[in-house]
């Protein structure tokens, strides 16, 4: 079964082409031209992809995404954008964002970030069938519930932004396995990642401080000179950045 993926883009000729390129890529392709329609049509059928445009008529793209997240539509996003600050980057990954691309764009480099994000949903999803028919991730005392996004450390709810969670899943879904600097950019961020890796630090830091602080174990670690591990272990014998 072709994935589908929405397109929602008001620029006509950039919609035109997004369609071609991934309809040659064999996906099956809609496209709204406005954040109303484009929420309309992404909360009442199922998509494997968002492709929305940042600057839209009727609903910003970041308003059509905080409504999608706030109705517990998971479905992963790529904004498209025009503006290249810190500031809207962050606004939108802290608004549920997977991806970002910023405009113009060469269109293999988003299509490899469409195939990542898509690749990592299905990862995600194939391992919260073979956990649990309640689509669990586990390890100790921490538990993930990937249908609701639910995250408990023994039984108490750990609050975190997309990308924190994205991470944590990443690094559960390989538990008691080291995960490379790279394979983390490459499969959270959904592509090469070519900015400052200190980005993943920055993220481990404040997951450490959600999921390990005020525990009787840790289950971040790091495995100096290579990556990390998501494993059970003592206080006593974590070892920090």
């Amino acid at each position: 079964m072709k994935e589908k993926i929405l397109i929602v883009e008001d620029e006509a000729q950039i919609a035109k082409v997004l369609k071609i390129e991934l309809e040659f890529e064999d996906y099956e392709v809609d496209v709204e031209y406005d954040g109303k329609a484009g929420l309309e049509t992404a909360t009442s059928a199922q998509y494997d992809l968002i492709l929305l445009d940042v600057m839209l008529p009727s609903l910003s793209g970041i308003e059509v995404l905080r409504r999608l997240r706030k109705a517990e539509v998971f479905t992963p996003v790529i904004l498209l954008t025009a503006r290249n600050t810190t500031l809207d980057k962050v606004m939108g990954l802290d608004q549920g964002a997977n991806d970002y691309v910023t405009k113009p764009f060469e269109i293999e480099e988003l299509l490899a970030r469409v195939r990542s994000c898509i690749r990592y949903r299905s990862l995600v999803e194939a391992s919260g069938t073979k956990e649990a028919e309640a689509e669990l991730l586990t390890i100790s005392d921490l538990t993930i519930n990937l249908e609701t996004r639910e995250v408990l450390r023994n039984n108490e709810s750990i609050t975190l932004t997309p990308k924190e969670y994205d991470l944590v899943v990443y690094l559960l879904t390989n538990k008691n396995k080291i995960v490379t600097r790279e394979g983390i950019l490459t499969n959270v961020w959904g592509y090469e990642y070519e900015g400052e890796t200190n980005v993943i630090d920055v993220y481990i830091r404040h997951l450490r401080k959600k999921v390990d602080e005020g525990f009787s174990t840790s289950l971040i670690h790091t495995v100096r000179g290579v990556g990390y591990m998501m494993k059970e272990e003592k206080h006593e014998d974590h070892d920090e950045d």
